[in-house]
């Protein structure tokens, strides 16, 4: 198990005025069995594009900072895999993560890209943000955005968490869930 505090707790006065510390736990895998899985998402992920009839390449990247496995596919006239908003690449992203969880017995992430879609979405984003947050210091007033997934809100919240003059704000339920640019004085 790794484990690393990520907020002190306090004890306070009597009891008063104290505060839970926080502390983030994962456990750590063996290298023998990421090697394994990494071998097995590539298979599983090989496997669903040759059934989808595309033609494409799966290459190993080196695992993120949070240890997921990542994978990218390159090939031509990708865009099928990439769908709307990058819905379809979720999707496969989400199947392959369930498979290899399954066989694994462990949650295993994976992140899959194609050509560097979602390098490109992101920074797309942050743009984005970046000028509705102009926009809204200009007018004073509030902007919400169309609806999105949770990954791509999450930019956006990181992107003006410190931008002068704004904040943010997700509203709505489920698949509707949007972000509110807010003006701040």
């Amino acid at each position: 198990m790794e484990i690393v505090v990520i907020k002190r707790g306090r004890s306070g006065f009597l009891g008063i005025g104290g505060e839970e510390a926080v502390v983030r736990v994962t456990r750590c895998r063996s290298e023998d069995a990421m090697r394994a899985a990494v071998i097995l998402a590539k298979e599983v992920l090989e496997k669903l594009l040759s059934v989808m009839r595309v033609s494409a390449t799966v290459r190993v990247n080196e695992p993120s900072q949070s240890g997921a496995i990542s994978l990218d596919i390159t090939g031509e006239d990708l865009g099928i895999l990439i769908g709307r908003r990058g819905n379809t690449l979720s999707c496969l992203q989400y199947l392959v993560y369930l498979v290899v969880s399954h066989q694994m017995k462990a949650r295993v992430p994976v992140t899959i890209d194609v050509e560097g879609y979602r390098e490109r979405r992101h920074e797309a984003l942050r743009n984005l943000a970046i000028r509705i947050a102009e926009r809204v210091k200009d007018t004073r007033q509030s902007v919400t955005m169309e609806p999105m997934p949770p990954g791509e809100r999450r930019i956006i919240h990181l992107t003006l968490r410190d931008y002068p003059g704004v904040t943010t704000q997700s509203i709505g339920e489920g698949e509707d869930r949007k972000v509110t640019i807010i003006y701040k004085e």
